[in-house]
């Protein structure tokens, strides 16, 4: 297990340092791109998170315990 989880490491750092080195060469590009990815964060995060559920929103009160 910690064999896997170095080399998930090792691949996450090394796509950060291709990303940085893409982005450092194609910076206008990316600028460019920018406010699509913007409007395409929102859609994705109601697909991985949706609008929340309800146990977030359920306190118990002092009123509640009373009763």
């Amino acid at each position: 297990m910690k064999w896997e989880r170095k080399w998930t490491l090792f691949a996450a750092s090394l796509a950060v340092i291709a990303a940085f080195f893409v982005l450092r060469e194609h910076w206008q590009h990316a600028l460019g791109l920018a406010p699509y990815l913007l409007l395409l964060a929102c859609p994705l995060m109601h697909l991985f998170h949706g609008h929340g559920s309800d146990r977030h929103h359920h306190r118990t009160t002092k009123t509640d315990d009373l009763t």
